[in-house]
C-alpha cells in the first residue's frame, strides 16, 4: 500500500513539475515578447505609465493595431508557442517510451536534460530581466521604499483674487519637443511655422529650457502634471489603487481628490471644453476631463458624428490637425460670443494628434525632408501657427491668455530615426510659448518643469495665487520661489521626491478623499 502511495506522489510530482516548466516558458515568452514590443514602439517607460495606460487601452482610436499586435503577441503567440512545445515534448517522450530509451537512460538523455533545462532558465530569467529593465521595476522598487511623501510638499491653490481673470486658450502639442527645433541637428526647424506666429518681438513669452518632469514622457502623464501640478501615479495600496484600475471600466473620477486647472477655473466661472483628436477613453482622458471641471469634451466620435471624411482620420489614432484646428476656430467663437454675452470667461483645451508615432503623412502635409517626421512636425506647428493667427485676426488676444506647450519629449523607440541626435543630447526640452493679454510684468523663470505650468496658466488667466504656488508647483511669472515648496529642493532630493510612491498621498487623490493639505 505505501508502495503505491509512494508512486502515485511520485507522478503527481512528476506531472506538476512539468506543468511548472510550462508555466515558466509560457511567463518568460510572454515577458520577453512584451519587453521587445514595449522598446520597439516606445522605448523604455516606467511601471506607472504601463499601469495607467494598460487599464484603459482602446483599438479604435487609442492606439488601433498595436493594441491588437500587443493582444497576439503577449497573450496568444506565448501560449501557443509553450502549446507546441509541450506537444512535440509529449510525442518525443512517447517514441522514446516505445523504443525503451526511458529504461535505459544513458549520456545522451542527460545531455538533453541538461540543455532543456538551461534553455528554460533561460528563457525565464532573460524574459523576466528584459521587462524588468524595460518598464523600470527596480526603481520602481526603489520609489517604494523611499522615505518621500508628494504629500508633504503638496499645496492646495488658494486663489486670492480674480479681478483680472480673462479666457485662456491651452494648446497641449502632441510629443511637442522643442530640441526638434534645432536645425543644426535635424534637416531643418521643425517649429518654424508655430515660432513665427508666437514672437517675443509681437508680446510672446517662453520659458527658457522648460524641463520633462522627472518620471514623465506619455500624453495623460504631461496633462496630470500641466494642469494638476503632480506626477501622474497609480493609488498606493491594494485599497487606494482600485479607482486607478477601474479607469478602463467606467470609473467615475479620476484623482478627484485633486483640485486641478479645470476645477480652479470652474470656482471663478470659467466654461472650459476640450477638442482632441483621438480617442478621449484612451488613457481614461475622459473621466479626467469630467472629473476636474470640463462641463464638454468633443473626440473622435464627435468628428465621426459631424460627418467628417475618412481622409482626414488616421486609423491608428483619429482626426488630423487640420481638422481639428478648423473645428477649434469654430468652437472659440462660439465661446468667445458667449463670454462676451455673459460677462464669464473660457477655458479652451486642444490636443494634437499629427505628430504621434509612428509618423503620418496627411494629404495636406507636404514632404520636403528626407526624413518624414520633420515635415509632420512642420505640418502639424504650421496647423497650430494658423490657429493662432485666426485668434490674432478675429481680436481674440486682446482678451484671451494662450498657453502652448508640449505634452512630452518625443518617445525614444527602438527604430527611431533620431537616436544619433537625441540619445545623448544633453537638454531635451518642451516647447511652450504663452501669450498674456497687454504683456506681463517681467520674465520667467527658466529651466522649471511642468509641474510648475499648472500654477503658471492659472496667472496667465489672470487669477492671483497665494505664494504663486499650486500642486508642487510654482508660477514662472514669480522670480523667487518660497523656501517650502518642492522647488526650492536641491535637485537630487527634488528627483527623489517626484519619484516617490507617496502611497499616502494618492490613495486619498484617488479615491477622492481630498489630500488633507492645508493650503
Amino acid at each position: 500500500m505505501s508502495g503505491r502511495i509512494l508512486h502515485v506522489t511520485r507522478r503527481v510530482g512528476v506531472v506538476l513539475g512539468r506543468v511548472l516548466v510550462y508555466v515558466l516558458i509560457w511567463a518568460g515568452l510572454a515577458l520577453l515578447i512584451a519587453a521587445a514590443g514595449i522598446r520597439f514602439y516606445w522605448g523604455t517607460i516606467s511601471v506607472s505609465q504601463m499601469l495607467m495606460n494598460l487599464v484603459s487601452v482602446e483599438t479604435d482610436g487609442g492606439g488601433g493595431s498595436i493594441v491588437w499586435v500587443g493582444i497576439l503577441g503577449v497573450g496568444v503567440a506565448p501560449l501557443l508557442i509553450t502549446v507546441g512545445i509541450a506537444v512535440v515534448q509529449y510525442y518525443r517522450s512517447r517514441a522514446r517510451r516505445r523504443r525503451g530509451e526511458d529504461l535505459r537512460p544513458g549520456r545522451r538523455q542527460w545531455i538533453l536534460r541538461t540543455v532543456s533545462t538551461a534553455l528554460v532558465a533561460a528563457v525565464v530569467l532573460g524574459g523576466g530581466t528584459a521587462f524588468s529593465t524595460t518598464v523600470g521595476v527596480a526603481d520602481y522598487i526603489k520609489a517604494a521604499n523611499s522615505e518621500y511623501d508628494i504629500g508633504d510638499y503638496y499645496v492646495e491653490p488658494t486663489v486670492t483674487s480674480d479681478e483680472h481673470k480673462r479666457n485662456l486658450v491651452l494648446i497641449f502639442l502632441e510629443a511637442g519637443e522643442a530640441t526638434l527645433a534645432d536645425d543644426q541637428l535635424f534637416e531643418k526647424d521643425a517649429f518654424a511655422p508655430l515660432e513665427d506666429a508666437t514672437r517675443a518681438s509681437d508680446g510672446w513669452q517662453s520659458m527658457e529650457d522648460l524641463q520633462q518632469y522627472v518620471g514623465g514622457g506619455w500624453t495623460m502623464g504631461g496633462v496630470v502634471a500641466t494642469q494638476c501640478g503632480v506626477p501622474l501615479k497609480a493609488g498606493g495600496s491594494a485599497a487606494g489603487s482600485a479607482p486607478s484600475n477601474d479607469l478602463g471600466g467606467g470609473a467615475d473620477t479620476y484623482l478627484g481628490g485633486l483640485t486641478c486647472l479645470g476645477d480652479a477655473l470652474e470656482d471663478h466661472g470659467y466654461t472650459s471644453v476640450f477638442l482632441g483628436g483621438a480617442n478621449a477613453s484612451f488613457a481614461a482622458k475622459d473621466v479626467f476631463l469630467r472629473t476636474h471641471g470640463y462641463s464638454e469634451e468633443k473626440d473622435l466620435s464627435d468628428w465621426r458624428a459631424a460627418g467628417e471624411p475618412e481622409e482626414s482620420f488616421r486609423s491608428d489614432w483619429g482626426l488630423s490637425d487640420e481638422r481639428l484646428m478648423s473645428h477649434a476656430r469654430d468652437e472659440i467663437d462660439r465661446l468667445h460670443a458667449e463670454a462676451e454675452a455673459t460677462g464669464e470667461p473660457f477655458n479652451l483645451s486642444l490636443l494634437t494628434l499629427d505628430t504621434h508615432d509612428p509618423a503620418h503623412v496627411y494629404d495636406y502635409c507636404d514632404v520636403d525632408t528626407e526624413n518624414v517626421v520633420i515635415s509632420v512636425y512642420s505640418c502639424s506647428m504650421a496647423q497650430v501657427a494658423g490657429f493662432v493667427g485666426y485668434m490674432k485676426d478675429k481680436g481674440y488676444l486682446e482678451d484671451t491668455a494662450v498657453v502652448i506647450t508640449g505634452d512630452h519629449l518625443k518617445r525614444m523607440s527602438a527604430g527611431d530615426p533620431f537616436h544619433e541626435q537625441l540619445d545623448d543630447h544633453e537638454n531635451r526640452t518642451v516647447f511652450n510659448r504663452i501669450w498674456v493679454p497687454g504683456g506681463a510684468t517681467g520674465g520667467l523663470r527658466p529651466r522649471v518643469d511642468q509641474l510648475n505650468m499648472y500654477p503658471t496658466i492659472l496667472e496667465a488667466a489672470g487669477l492671483t495665487l497665494k505664494d504663486s504656488e499650486a500642486g508642487l508647483g510654482v508660477s514662472a511669472f514669480a522670480s523667487e520661489v518660497p523656501a517650502g515648496s518642492a522647488q526650492a529642493l536641491k535637485p537630487d532630493l527634488y528627483a527623489e521626491l517626484l519619484n516617490a510612491s507617496s502611497p499616502r498621498f494618492y490613495t486619498a487623490a484617488w479615491a477622492g478623499e481630498g489630500t488633507g493639505q492645508e493650503p
